[in-house]
């Protein structure tokens, strides 16, 4: 049976966090906000059966993804805060360290979905390990 839903883009399926390779399948198991298990991520699609983590270490690309979206956030919300707003440096700083507490899971995920997605083809499989 086809489905009549349309499938994403490849970037609405970055920012949904959805497989790279069908757009459908969930990367992670529950919701971006909800704080439980925040880390677990899908072994495997549950929708087309690609791998999520096709080889040891894949992920650490990501970590370099986040470093540069975390630095550009921080960045830019200190001198709107301090320049634009005219905050303090002090308040300007609790709101960054607040904010990126919170904002923490959604970087993790959003990291991990942009590197597998410039890893995987949709045209293509990347499963060494089958």
């Amino acid at each position: 049976m086809e489905s009549t839903q349309k499938v994403p883009t490849k970037t609405q399926a970055i920012f949904q966090m959805k497989c790279p390779r069908c757009h459908r399948g969930d990367l992670f198991p529950t919701a971006t906000f909800s704080f439980q298990r925040p880390f677990d991520m899908h072994d495997r699609c549950p929708v087309c059966d690609q791998n999520y983590s096709p080889e040891p270490g894949f992920y650490y690309g990501s970590m370099f993804i986040s470093y540069i979206l975390s630095g550009f956030f921080c960045l830019g919300f200190a001198l709107i805060g301090v320049f634009v707003l005219k905050w303090t440096i002090g308040f300007t700083f609790f709101w960054l360290i607040l904010i990126c507490l919170i904002g923490f899971v959604w970087t993790f995920r959003i990291s991990r979905s942009i590197w597998i997605h410039i890893n995987v083809r949709r045209d293509r499989r990347f499963d060494p390990q089958v």
